[in-house]
């Protein structure tokens, strides 16, 4: 079996993948991001999970940051719209120590108010660095509109006025209600036994009380599709195209993931990278991506470029959109873009790190993990009809943002 799964009797799941290496990676991923807030806790999750290195019942925040740096390790987490990640990757033999550190911070953090009050100038910092950066700002804004209304309609940093009468027991209300054993996961990969991985996470995650989520996640309502400027003064256009996709669990998940794939993937030979910027030479930056949530999803298509050469860019996506809807690829087309992802996915999960932090994502949304191999053969099973079929219920009902 390429990965070890298990329960905890306090409802914590496990998995573990054992490889070769002197290098070992583990997180606890909690099924608790930004979405999970009320109105009146919007930027609490990212402030949680900054607020994990401050202190815990038994360490000082000093000692927090520096357990595994001392030993040539990483601490460290993020915040994302639907989960909170607490990662750290070590030396094999120090596996042990990374899995109690986390275990510490995660159940017996202190949130000091001192520290806290600190932290949010660090926080505010990073508020301000995001918003002098149009080209990141612009997809918050975009979701916003996307799905407005809903709870994923709000970004994950918060605004400075919230983050300013936050304090440790509001930090203590959230945990409480949704960093709960039945959304935990501890994800680990490394040279040791799944047997090992599991006693390391019964010894230190087992003895916690077994506790329910109780908070609830609501889809977002249908929405029509829009375009909108916004003048910000930025010295190049900044837009996205996209809309609502599939989420998570749906089987057109991955004929979406291939088709944004060929149409603005990373690779230099992406259709929008070619005409955009090799034969017009319109833009430098310019992709498309694929965000799948527990019950909705975001595909979007991003560029900057010069004023004056916007509107011309807006013009060849939209081609290239339409004959992705009209024209299926050709046997020898799709040939070559399943061979260029499944080499991506191959090369991507040389990175146990990153293979650790999926796999863990994956149990906690889907109860199970495919194998790469499993993932290849599906890849090989679609079909260019399946890739139209997404393409044209998609792509005909984009909206559109503009900075200016």
């Amino acid at each position: 079996m390429e990965f070890h799964t298990y329960t905890l009797p306090n409802g914590i799941r496990g998995i573990h993948r054992q490889v070769h290496g002197s290098v070992a990676h583990c997180a606890l991923v909690i099924g608790a991001g930004s979405r999970d807030e009320l109105p009146s806790e919007y930027g609490l999750a990212h402030f949680t999970e900054h607020a994990f290195f401050k202190g815990t019942e038994r360490r000082r925040a000093w000692q927090v940051n520096c357990r595994l740096e001392n030993l040539g390790g990483e601490l460290n987490a993020f915040t994302t719209k639907e989960d909170t990640t607490i990662h750290a990757t070590t030396l094999r033999g120090d596996f042990a120590k990374a899995a109690e550190l986390i275990a510490d911070i995660a159940f017996h953090s202190t949130f000091p108010n001192r520290e806290l009050e600190r932290e949010k100038e660090v926080i505010v910092d990073e508020i301000n660095t995001y918003k002098d950066s149009p080209a990141d700002l612009i997809y918050d804004t975009f979701e916003d509109l996307l799905f407005e209304g809903s709870q994923l309609g709000h970004n994950i940093l918060g605004r400075k006025v919230a983050l300013a009468r936050y304090d440790g027991e509001a930090i203590r209300a959230f945990t409480r209600r949704m960093h709960t054993t039945d959304r935990m996961v501890f994800s680990s990969i490394g040279n040791f036994s799944p047997r090992v991985a599991e006693a390391v996470a019964a010894r230190y995650f087992g003895g916690e009380a077994s506790t329910l989520c109780r908070g609830e996640r609501v889809a977002p309502t249908p929405c029509t599709p829009f375009e909108k400027s916004i003048a910000r003064h930025t010295h190049q256009t900044h837009c996205i195209i996209g809309c609502r996709a599939y989420d998570i669990a749906d089987e057109r998940r991955l004929p979406l993931a291939l088709l944004v794939n060929i149409l603005g993937g990373p690779s230099a030979n992406s259709l929008l990278n070619m005409v955009i910027r090799e034969r017009h030479g319109l833009s430098y930056n310019i992709e498309a991506s694929y965000t799948p949530y527990g019950d909705t999803g975001i595909v979007a298509i991003y560029f900057s470029s010069e004023h004056a050469n916007a509107a011309q860019c807006i013009e060849l996506i939209e081609e290239q959109l339409h004959k992705l809807r009209t024209t299926p690829l050709s046997p020898r087309q799709l040939s070559m873009a399943k061979k260029q992802f499944i080499a991506q996915l191959a090369i991507s999960s040389e990175s146990n790190e990153s293979y650790m932090l999926s796999a863990g994502k994956s149990l906690l949304c889907h109860d199970e993990v495919d194998t790469m191999e499993q993932v290849y053969t599906k890849i090989r099973a679609l079909t260019a009809s399946q890739l139209t079929e997404v393409a044209e219920e998609l792509f005909s009902k984009m909206s559109r943002l503009i900075y200016r």
